[in-house]
């Protein structure tokens, strides 16, 4: 198992973490996402070291930012 940490900009409420949790989910190998909506943390579990690309893009399409 893999877990990594990142902070994600622009969410401000329950809809927006929920957004984030489930295109996060979808990349293949994910097994647990984790999101305080307060400091924008996100932490992954997963089978292997997470694609940052992947991640990136995951984010991305829930229309946020990595920070």
């Amino acid at each position: 198992m893999s877990t990594a940490t990142y902070t994600v900009t622009g969410m401000t409420c329950g809809h927006c973490v929920g957004s984030v949790k489930q295109e996060v989910g979808s990349i293949s190998g994910v097994s647990d996402v984790q999101v305080e909506l307060a400091s924008g943390k996100v932490t992954v579990t997963s089978e292997s070291p997470l694609d940052d690309a992947a991640f990136r893009a995951a984010i991305d399409e829930a229309g946020y930012e990595v920070a």
